[in-house]
């Protein structure tokens, strides 16, 4: 009966017990410049980290600080979330995050101008050469004060260029609004 109940506890653990896809690191430093463009146009610069603390679960954050267009109007985000990445296939990891998310715009007209919120998202990260990674997700994020929730869809890369050094790209599909990011990479 013990070894029936070992048996049955560790086929029970078993999904939990992948690592990330061959050549997929959740290990990095990133920072670079922002851009928005559809409803508001702005720009900036963000700078964004994530440390693996499992072979399975990493942790992530990052800031971001944009001024709109025509404007001295500044607007900061912050977000910070933890990741879960599970091995479809050698070099393939279905991924899942969940973060908390929070606007600032500091004072307009008198009014404090700040959002709490959160997002959530889904999707693949595979390594597709020896030193080029990319992932398509679908998400869902909210924030609290009459900001009504939305879908997107982020694609992006990272091409490497040496063991540590590399260069990421993003786009984040919202409706009429799309962000993007490009900047250097280091990872270990």
């Amino acid at each position: 009966m013990k070894r029936s109940l070992i048996a049955m506890a560790l086929a029970a653990s078993m999904p939990f017990a992948a690592n990330a896809a061959e050549g997929v690191t959740y290990n990095y430093l990133q920072a670079g410049y922002q851009a928005t463009s559809g409803d508001v146009d702005a720009d900036g610069y963000d700078v964004n980290g994530s440390v693996a603390f499992h072979p399975n679960f990493h942790v992530f954050g990052g800031f971001g600080s944009q001024e709109i267009d025509n404007t001295n109007l500044d607007i900061d985000d912050y977000r910070i979330g933890v990741g879960y990445n599970l091995e479809i296939a050698p070099r393939t990891d279905l991924l899942a995050r969940v973060a908390y998310q929070k606007l600032d715009a500091g004072r307009v007209l008198g009014q404090e101008l700040d959002f709490d919120g959160w997002s959530t998202e889904v999707g693949v990260r595979g390594l597709l050469a020896r030193n080029f990674d990319g992932y398509a997700l679908v998400g869902y994020e909210d924030y609290d004060g009459g900001i009504d929730g939305d879908f997107y869809g982020r694609l992006g890369a990272n091409v490497a260029f040496n063991a540590n050094w590399g260069l990421n790209g993003d786009v984040k599909f919202n409706g009429d609004v799309t962000e993007w990011f490009i900047g250097p990479r280091f990872t270990w």
